[in-house]
């Protein structure tokens, strides 16, 4: 770029903001990570993730950090497991050798290794950002809880779905993502080989799901014996509240969802019923598709914040790690802020809208009347 050292500013240390930071790295440019987590281990960083060879992986390795990840992966986490609500296994297939395909990784081993792979101070964290107001010329500056500020000549908002950076893009009439109507409650088993044998058998080493009747048990296996399930449900927002249910009280959240699969085989309810974490309520939200905005000098959006989708994509933070490595290789090798955010962008939008559109059947093929059936038929087509 011409201009002399700008200042980059990256809002949000998730896999996409902190892939881009990197790659800007390893072509000299430096950026500053604003994130609102006080530390790197404020908070839990979810499940497991398959690293695609065309999306994750190529941002892995225009990060030189291909071979690290492999190092770290799964690959015999890729193995997929459908079974029906009776627990008849309807589909089963184990990755076909070492390096086959899309091996799976902790999202916090992701996480620690581009962090560790970062210049020291590269993420600031503890700051929240509240606001940010354009300075003109393209620049722009970001207010964060407390009172502090920063100016920056871009601005990039990684910052998932409840994006801030997102407004500025259409102050009139923000995007904001809706409710999918399904919801997941997240529970997860400790020492599951040892504690929970069954579960683990039927889980496998991968994902095991469980579809039918517009309703999902899904079990993912995590490194160290951990599985996280997640009990999926066509449901109000509110289902919890309309029921009277405090989330707090994991006896009522157990009899709720216990009712919802009344019908299912018991060897599939201990997913439900021995969980060692309680019961986390997570609704599902995407944004409209296509989610676009008009061209704004000095911002942009990557990962979520551009394009959340629900997770039967399968695509989530492969495209994030691929809209990172496509906006750092564009600013690297553009003459101009602005000129790089335009290829970029020309990029990542249809990109984004198509995977969208994919993630929208997908949910509801999952969540439908013949789920089964439905996911049958199209893992049959593509494995």
């Amino acid at each position: 770029m011409n201009t002399t050292a700008p200042r980059i500013a990256i809002v949000g240390a998730g896999p996409g903001g902190l892939t881009c930071a990197r790659i800007l790295q390893v072509h000299g440019i430096t950026a500053t990570i604003f994130d609102a987590d006080a530390s790197r281990t404020a908070r839990d960083q979810g499940g497991t993730l398959d690293l695609h060879a065309d999306s994750g992986q190529i941002a892995l390795r225009s990060a030189k950090l291909l071979e690290e990840f492999l190092r770290l992966a799964r690959p015999e986490g890729q193995q997929m497991r459908l079974l029906s609500s009776d627990a008849a296994v309807l589909f089963d297939k184990e990755p076909e050798g070492e390096q086959d395909g899309n091996p799976e990784i902790d999202r916090g081993q992701l996480r620690d290794l581009l962090l560790d792979s970062l210049a020291p101070d590269t993420v600031r964290w503890g700051h929240e950002v509240t606001y940010v107001g354009p300075l003109g010329d393209g620049a722009h500056r970001l207010h964060f809880a407390g009172g502090a500020t920063a100016d920056a000549d871009l601005v990039i908002g990684a910052d998932g779905a409840w994006s801030r950076v997102r407004r500025l893009l259409s102050p009139e009439a923000p995007t904001a993502p809706v409710y999918t109507g399904v919801t997941f409650v997240e529970a997860g088993l400790n020492d599951a080989d040892t504690r929970h044998p069954d579960l683990a058998a039927l889980t496998g080493d991968g994902t095991m799901m469980a579809l039918d009747d517009n309703k999902a048990l899904i079990a993912q296996r995590n490194s160290n014996q951990h599985i996280r399930v997640y009990i999926g449900l066509r449901a109000d927002r509110d289902w919890y509240e309309r029921a009277g249910i405090d989330l707090a009280d994991t006896a009522a959240v157990q009899k709720a969802l216990l009712k919802e699969f009344a019908a299912w085989s018991p060897d599939l309810l201990g997913l439900i019923t021995d969980t060692d974490t309680g019961y986390i309520n997570r609704p599902l939200y995407a944004l409209p598709v296509p989610h676009t905005w008009n061209h704004t000098p000095g911002v942009t959006l990557l990962g979520d914040a551009a394009h959340l989708m629900s997770p039967f994509s399968g695509m989530g933070a492969n495209l994030a790690m691929l809209d990172a490595a496509d906006l750092a290789m564009a600013l690297a090798t553009s003459s101009t802020i602005d000129q790089a955010i335009r290829a970029y962008e020309a990029v990542m939008l249809p990109r984004s809208a198509q995977a969208a559109e994919g993630a929208a059947e997908g949910l509801d093929s999952a969540f439908a009347p013949d789920s089964a059936e439905q996911s049958l038929a199209h893992m049959n087509a593509h494995h």
